[in-house]
């Protein structure tokens, strides 16, 4: 018997889309936190220790940079008219 495994959010290491895990949210793999929540923190001026202390050191520091690249990639997906 296999163990359940989140599915990845194409090619990423870190990121997981997985409707078993957080609904469906794109999510930090092992973390059991939401990209969007980590977005949110650093948006609100959190650092990473910050986030560290907030979140019992889940959140691993690798996955920062995926988290940010899926953040410009999601920008880039909406167009907004002014």
């Amino acid at each position: 018997m296999s163990e359940w495994q989140p599915a990845p959010y194409k090619d990423y290491q870190w990121i997981v889309a997985d409707p078993q895990m957080l609904g469906g949210k794109l999510a930090i793999r092992g973390a059991r936190l939401s990209v969007s929540l980590i977005l949110e923190c650093l948006a609100s001026g959190m650092s990473l220790a910050d986030i560290d202390e907030s979140f019992d050191h889940a959140f691993p520091h690798e996955a920062l940079p995926e988290v940010l690249k899926v953040a410009s990639e999601l920008a880039e997906s909406f167009h907004v008219a002014a």
